[in-house]
């Protein structure tokens, strides 16, 4: 008797069956001091969207730290089109060395592991220039983790593979 072959099968898609929730995406509360938008689209290999994904992010507060009533973490799903947005404010400094940055992970049909990196602020230049991370990597992969400033906050594309994927970590 011959083996079959087992069909390949993807994980998901069931984020927004459980691991999406109301508040995931508001960090801080709306029109709370330093406010800001973190908007972007998970991406495929084609550049197409992503849809039922969930970005994660971790951070510390303004200063630095978890000070008592910041949540510091952000969940969000992605809509049809791979969008997704987190209301926060800007993290400080958690270190000397490093630039203010947050803590990313990714999860996604076809990902039996999510995925993590970091999001920079693109108008932090001379924290990032000495920033050991960022240091680490070569300028493409450096520029993946670069969010530029947008209307209300920033813009951050997480591309999981192809032309300008974006760095993640081995964590």
């Amino acid at each position: 008797m011959t083996a079959a072959t087992t069909p390949s099968q993807t994980v998901g898609p069931f984020f927004s069956l459980g691991l999406d929730w109301e508040d995931g995406p508001a960090v801080v509360a709306e029109g709370a001091p330093g406010a800001v938008w973190l908007r972007g689209r998970v991406l495929d290999g084609a550049g197409e969207g992503i849809p039922d994904a969930l970005v994660e992010t971790w951070q510390a507060g303004p200063d630095g730290t978890l000070a008592a009533g910041f949540r510091g973490f952000g969940r969000c799903g992605t809509d049809a089109g791979g969008r997704w947005a987190i209301r926060t404010v800007k993290p400080g400094v958690v270190e000397p060395g490093s630039a203010p940055h947050l803590a990313v992970a990714v999860f996604a049909r076809g990902l039996l592991k999510h995925v993590v990196t970091r999001l920079y602020f693109a108008d932090e230049a001379a924290a990032n220039a000495t920033d050991a991370v960022l240091a680490a990597l070569d300028g493409d992969a450096r520029a993946t983790l670069i969010a530029p400033a947008a209307e209300d906050g920033y813009r951050f594309d997480i591309r999981l593979q192809g032309p300008g994927e974006t760095a993640f970590f081995a964590i």
